[in-house]
């Protein structure tokens, strides 16, 4: 069972007794009790991040658009939702440091020991090393939108360095012989880099509904495929992966790495074709409103307008 695994690779982490650290001793007893190795709770935690931020999207950008497409007037409050966006991705990013660092069996720090004159546990740091440009992005993001007038663009610039380095050090890590990993983490590098390079064309083209819709659709890929190579590698009840040496799996996680995406764009579709429903049943113009809908308000603004159009109008006459 995972729970034993944590425990016995607790035990060999250079002779310390991990017990006694301050800090991580309710941690240490949540991953005793987890009956689900943390490879996948890694991959699980990390998919969930990234689909998240695409189902957000889904929603917000279909309604921005239609907000923009129906007032062409100015709208002073639309950085809060950039703002909001740059702070919780900046958190999420500092967390995910946090915990790689300084599990009961992350390297707290140390990238080499001179004890075994090796590198201390690079697979913590090769997620540490995603998770500090997604802060540097969160970050840009808040900035940007900041009395500072950052350059225009510059935050998708961070955004499209993050999933540049991430994509990268996917596709350099060392997965041995382990073929069937080496497939999916390729897979995963498709999404990464597609997000990528939308992310990169909307420097330049700000506000484009294909390219943000594109980008959408890449995260939510991207998340979902991350559960899945959890429950490949690693599945959540125990016991061993998939065959690596197996090479119809490379061909069926090809088709369902496929049908993943199929799925992302179901999803976009979905929430844009709800947006627009919204949109038009409750004949609201958003404002500075992003995302949420107050139909109270719409239904007040109807019988208003309604008991107006009833007042006879004013004529010349009774001047």
């Amino acid at each position: 069972m995972g729970w034993t695994w944590l425990l016995e690779f607790g035990k060999k982490e250079h002779g310390e007794n991990i017990h006694e650290r301050q800090g991580f001793s309710v941690m240490t007893a949540v991953l005793r009790m987890s009956p689900m190795p943390a490879t996948f709770l890694g991959s699980a935690l990390r998919g969930t991040f990234f689909f998240a931020f695409g189902l957000w999207w889904s929603v917000r950008y279909p309604l921005k658009y239609l907000r923009r497409k129906g007032d062409a007037e100015g709208q002073p409050g639309r950085g809060r939702t950039e703002v909001f966006e740059g702070a919780v991705k900046a958190f999420f990013a500092l967390v995910g440091i946090l915990v790689e660092q300084f599990v009961p069996t992350g390297p707290h720090l140390h990238l080499y020991s001179p004890k075994t004159h090796s590198w201390t546990d690079l697979t913590h740091w090769h997620y540490s090393t995603i998770y500090l440009f997604f802060l540097l992005s969160g970050i840009t993001d808040v900035v940007s939108h900041s009395p500072l007038k950052l350059p225009s663009g510059l935050d998708q610039l961070s955004l499209s360095l993050a999933l540049l380095v991430e994509g990268l050090l996917f596709c350099f890590r060392d997965y041995s012989d382990a073929v069937l990993d080496q497939h999916l983490h390729s897979l995963l590098a498709v999404a990464i880099f597609a997000g990528a390079l939308c992310a990169l064309l909307e420097v330049f083209l700000r506000d484009h509904i294909i390219l943000e819709t594109f980008r959408t659709s890449s995260f939510l890929l991207q998340g979902s495929w991350l559960w899945q190579i959890g429950f490949v590698l690693s599945p959540p009840w125990g016991g061993p992966g998939w065959d690596q040496s197996d090479s119809s799996n490379l061909l069926f996680l090809t088709m369902c790495f496929c049908w993943h995406y199929m799925g992302a764009l179901a999803v976009v579709a979905a929430n844009a074709a709800a947006s627009r429903c919204c949109n038009e049943s409750c004949q609201l113009k958003f404002g500075d409103i992003d995302v949420e809908l107050d139909c109270g308000l719409c239904l007040h603004r109807g019988k208003k307008s309604s008991s107006g159009a009833l007042l006879p109008e004013s004529s010349s006459d009774d001047k």
